[in-house]
């Protein structure tokens, strides 16, 4: 009969990416994981390998709580740009609101593991595919219903506005009210027209 395990994994992992999210991945010894998640050593490696094993999950996870929503979000029914405009500005709202300046694991992951982290990188690479993919659709929508101009290329605005949220989020970790990130969203607004 096997060995039942001491701790719920879910949960573990939960707090670990907590852990990671808010030190980072070279702040975070395993001494701080099996301390923050009150799990043994031999455990967490049991179930979820070395510390970089474990942050790639982590990652995973949290990837897999955000993407679909904000996929969702920029699919809803109803007029597509705004709906563009309210996830722009929700951003916003999102960085001004965290008090810990935390900022977005995604991104804290490309500015403190790339390039050197291939596993890292090709998880970064494919949230912000999403992104822009659903930004693209919507913007798609948008030109279609007659919300951009005709001749608008929504997929290079939706890689511009890739490239500026992800910016503030760098940003908005050290300045999360500054004029850097209100004149930074007012642009990015502006880029949209409507």
């Amino acid at each position: 009969m096997g060995r039942t395990k001491e701790f719920d994994p879910d949960r573990a992992l939960d707090d670990a990416m907590s852990l990671f999210w808010r030190r980072g991945f070279e702040a975070t010894s395993m001494a701080d994981l099996v301390g923050g998640l009150g799990v043994a050593r031999a455990s967490l490696y049991a179930t979820f390998g070395d510390k970089h094993s474990l942050y790639l999950k982590a990652l995973d996870r949290y990837v897999e709580r955000r993407d679909p929503a904000i996929v969702e979000r920029l699919s809803a029914p109803g007029s597509p740009l705004a709906a563009v405009r309210a996830f722009v500005q929700g951003y916003g709202a999102e960085i001004a609101a965290d008090e810990e300046h935390r900022g977005c694991l995604v991104v804290n992951s490309a500015v403190e593991r790339l390039p050197g982290d291939a596993e890292t990188a090709r998880r970064v690479r494919s949230s912000w595919q999403t992104l822009e993919v659903a930004l693209t659709s919507a913007l798609s929508r948008a030109r279609a219903e007659g919300e951009l101009a005709a001749g608008a290329d929504p997929r290079a605005l939706a890689r511009f506005l890739v490239v500026v949220l992800q910016g503030l989020r760098v940003v908005g970790k050290a300045d999360p009210g500054g004029p850097l990130v209100r004149d930074g969203l007012a642009q990015a607004l502006a880029a949209l027209g409507g």
